[in-house]
């Protein structure tokens, strides 16, 4: 009886030390923190004022040919929509009964499209295209909705320039328990 209390005792405590060792690892006990080079893998957000758009152009001629291959089987030759959201179209129906939602009546700032687009797009492979790619495809469907000109070459500095239709029209959120 003394020896399996004994053993009893023994087990207690080394199982104890193995549970102090396991959560000192992480609280589950598995898994590491991410490095510095891992974490700058995913650290692609671009700020709505265009903070963080990278090097780089895309022209419009060039994005018309990328969204042909890469965009219209689900967002329709002219960003109409199909199996993907519309892109295009729907100036002046948000205040309306049915807004239609697209890139030109309803994002309030361009580099978000550029942030969507590098992080999401192609949805059967984001992150696939390059910076240059990105840029063409942004030009391309802000062309759709009359937002630069058909012979427009976007890059940092006139992507984070264009004034989307509806920037002024969003409201802020007054709940206490959201930060502004």
């Amino acid at each position: 009886m003394r020896w399996r209390n004994t053993c009893g005792v023994v087990s207690a405590i080394l199982a104890g030390i193995w549970v102090n060792v396991a959560q000192a690892q992480s609280p589950f006990g598995i898994g590491r923190p991410a490095t510095a080079a891992e974490i700058a893998g995913w650290n692609i957000d671009i700020g709505r004022d265009g903070s963080n758009l990278p090097k780089g152009s895309g022209s419009v001629a060039h994005g018309r040919e990328l969204y042909a291959q890469q965009c219209a089987s689900c967002h329709g030759d002219k960003g109409e929509g199909g199996l993907g959201d519309r892109l295009a179209g729907g100036q002046g129906t948000i205040g309306t009964a049915k807004p239609v939602r697209t890139v030109g009546s309803y994002w309030p700032y361009a580099p978000t499209l550029f942030d969507y687009i590098r992080r999401a797009m192609p949805q059967n492979a984001p992150q696939s295209l390059g910076d240059d790619d990105v840029y063409a495809v942004s030009a391309y469907v802000l062309s759709l909705n009359g937002l630069v000109g058909a012979d427009a070459i976007l890059d940092a500095k006139s992507l984070a320039a264009i004034r989307m239709p509806n920037r002024d029209k969003f409201v802020g959120d007054a709940r206490p328990d959201v930060k502004k």
